[in-house]
């Protein structure tokens, strides 16, 4: 069963990020006014294939939904989710 993943956003850091048995994974962003950067997805190998990295990607994705921001997504795993689910490609600035 996969852990549940609790988000929370890290405004000193730039970054959303979750601990799950004491290991962090996050994506880093750089906030352009009415534009957010995100330019890396980081997961430990210990949290692999959970869902984590996905997980970090939805919610960084709706932050920038909500804040009315486009997206550029310099990190390839936040390009390459954008690519899979529709529903976002209208982010991307």
């Amino acid at each position: 069963m996969k852990p549940s993943i609790n988000i929370t956003h890290n405004t000193d850091k730039n970054c959303f990020e979750t601990t799950i048995n004491g290991y962090t994974g996050f994506i880093s962003y750089q906030d352009q006014g009415d534009s957010i950067i995100y330019d890396h997805t980081i997961v430990p190998v210990e949290l692999g294939g959970q869902g984590v990295g996905s997980a970090l990607v939805k919610y960084a994705l709706n932050y920038a939904r909500n804040e009315n921001k486009k997206v550029v997504p310099q990190c390839s795993f936040v390009a390459s989710y954008i690519d899979k689910h529709e529903e976002y490609q209208d982010l991307v600035k």
